[in-house]
């Protein structure tokens, strides 16, 4: 092998090895794994690998500091933080690192499995206004056993995109303040072409409606967007890294622009960065733009 073929295969597998992960352990790990009786707090991580081993263990687990009810929000941070995790992943391997942070700073931190059978490791994959539906009856859930009166959303993949249904069909609009969004497929994800396969063959994704309708120009991101798919109430941030290998283009994550959107790329903060689609909530100076959003007041750079 040439070393320019070998780096063309490194460069392939750079750009679809998280995306052939996750299409592992769906099928995998799919129906094999019995959920326990009550969730248990998990460890914190560091990565999304080590957060998925643990997972695949502890089904139901929670991410550190989440789900904790009988936090009462404080007066610096009055509205609740519910994390969405994204489209083949759950609440604990998607949130075990940013979770925790989150509670250190004085948010009463949620995050809820949505989108799959219960006790399953992988979720995210059933239909989008169903899950919806699951959301909006959780962040009610949320507000009754807090007092809030809203609640902040930070969602990652699907997660970031999905809530905006809640918000525009649901009720959403009167409960929700700030939503942050990482690497959302608001504008539909190619997937480097494998979606347009899906759409023809979706025998071929599995049990995943979630799936087909994230694809560009569906019927259902279509009428999500119309109008520019906001609401004036809520605040919406958006970030998105150039290094995503699911959202493609990377801009798809991005909302038209107005006075109550944002839309951030982290290689504007941090131009070496090299963090992909997954690999994105567990990535520090995201993790400052995200205490950003939700706290704009005592914004600070993030430390790259």
């Amino acid at each position: 092998m040439t070393r320019a073929t070998a780096r063309g295969r490194r460069g392939r597998l750079g750009r679809l090895g998280r995306l052939r992960w996750t299409a592992l352990a769906a099928v995998a790990l799919t129906g094999l794994l019995a959920g326990t009786a009550g969730a248990d707090p998990g460890p914190a991580q560091d990565t999304f690998p080590a957060a998925f081993a643990y997972a695949v263990a502890h089904p139901t687990a929670d991410p550190p500091g989440a789900n904790d009810f009988s936090c009462r929000p404080s007066a610096a941070h009055p509205r609740p933080v519910v994390l969405v995790h994204g489209t083949w992943e759950n609440r604990y391997d998607n949130w075990a690192g940013l979770s925790g942070r989150l509670k250190e700073r004085g948010y009463c931190v949620f995050a809820l499995n949505y989108g799959g059978a219960p006790g399953e490791v992988i979720q995210g994959t059933g239909d989008i206004p169903t899950s919806a539906g699951q959301l909006r009856a959780y962040v009610d859930q949320v507000m009754a056993a807090t007092g809030a009166s809203a609640v902040d959303i930070v969602g990652h993949s699907q997660g970031g995109m999905m809530p905006r249904y809640y918000i525009n069909n649901l009720g959403g609009a009167a409960k929700v303040g700030t939503l942050v969004a990482l690497v959302a497929t608001n504008q539909g994800t190619t997937l480097h072409g494998l979606a347009e396969l899906g759409r023809m063959f979706p025998g071929i994704v599995g049990p995943c409606a979630a799936c087909l309708q994230q694809i560009a120009d569906s019927d259902f991101l279509r009428a999500l967007n119309a109008g520019g798919g906001t609401r004036p109430s809520v605040r919406y941030v958006n970030i998105a890294t150039r290094y995503d290998e699911i959202t493609t283009p990377h801009t798809s994550a991005f909302l038209p622009p107005g006075p109550n959107v944002t839309n951030q790329t982290l290689q504007d903060f941090c131009p070496s960065d090299r963090t992909e689609h997954v690999g994105i909530t567990y990535n520090r100076p995201t993790a400052q733009l995200v205490l950003n959003a939700l706290d704009p007041a005592n914004a600070r750079p993030p430390a790259c």
